[in-house]
């Protein structure tokens, strides 16, 4: 395990990254197929719930990949005023914000470290968090946990470390080094924020109003700023999609929400099962 962290740290992570990127949007038959029958064989990804359900029929392994999947597959809860989880995935960890603390697999970080935005990280000071982790075999698309309105969006650049639990523990402060997508709303209950967190042959990270924000060149943050104009969602809308996979951050103000009964850590989840409701 210490010689794969190792490795880690000494390889060109984002040029390695970007490579694997190119090669999964490969339309070459021969090349998208071998990549997909080695995933099918390494991993147990249901293909009846695609809307295609045949994995060689997609043009690219990224479409494979980022398969849509039919709507009966993922049900949202539509309870009123809860929380559904935004993807499939386990629960690494979830809890309460400490001043600005977020404590996640045994390690902590600021939310203005996070987030990169010291005035929005102010705004979660005393709040919760949630902290997914999405396998390979897992559905990549993400979705919205509640209705809001899109307020801001920040490109945070940092490394490509491999989120895989396994690793969490050893790299310190991985998803507050890790390249991310930082994305704010404004919801009936307060402020919340859905962090994409870059990883390890990660292709890109993409939002469904912006498109590629990742892979970025960039050394510095990047934003936007959304707060004129109306990009609304209603909860389970789409908001984006991991071309291979990661981890998605959730951050809710103080007060805002309780915890469903139902959600441990390390426990599997899917997309629109409730994670809490508004307080």
């Amino acid at each position: 395990m210490r010689f794969a962290i190792i490795i880690q740290y000494i390889t060109p992570q984002h040029l390695i990254s970007r490579l694997i990127g190119k090669l999964a949007s490969s339309h070459l038959p021969w090349l998208k197929n071998l990549f997909i029958k080695i995933f099918l064989q390494k991993y147990p990804v249901n293909m009846q719930e695609a809307i295609e359900p045949n994995p060689f029929n997609y043009k690219t392994f990224n479409d494979f990949f980022t398969r849509a999947l039919k709507e009966e597959a993922r049900p949202i809860a539509h309870i009123k005023n809860s929380y559904i989880s935004p993807v499939d995935g386990t629960i690494l960890q979830f809890g309460n914000i400490e001043e600005e603390l977020i404590k996640a697999k045994g390690f902590a970080f600021t939310a203005n470290t996070l987030l990169g935005d010291k005035a929005i990280a102010e705004k979660f000071r005393n709040g919760n968090f949630l902290v997914i982790y999405l396998a390979p075999h897992n559905y990549h698309r993400i979705h919205l946990p509640i209705y809001g309105k899109l307020e801001n969006m920040f490109y945070v650049p940092g490394k490509l470390f491999s989120v895989r639990p396994e690793h969490i523990d050893t790299i310190e402060n991985i998803f507050a080094r890790n390249e991310r997508v930082v994305n704010i709303f404004s919801t009936s209950a307060g402020t919340m924020a859905v962090v994409l967190v870059g990883a390890m042959i990660v292709g890109s990270i993409e939002t469904t109003w912006h498109g590629v924000v990742t892979p970025n060149s960039s050394s510095q943050i990047a934003s936007w700023d959304y707060t004129k104009q109306y990009y609304t969602f209603d909860q389970g809308t789409e908001i984006g999609k991991f071309k291979l996979g990661s981890t998605v951050i959730l951050l809710f103000t103080k007060d805002t929400i309780t915890w469903s009964d139902k959600i441990k850590i390390n426990q599997p989840i899917k997309m629109g099962e409730i994670i809490g409701s508004e307080i």
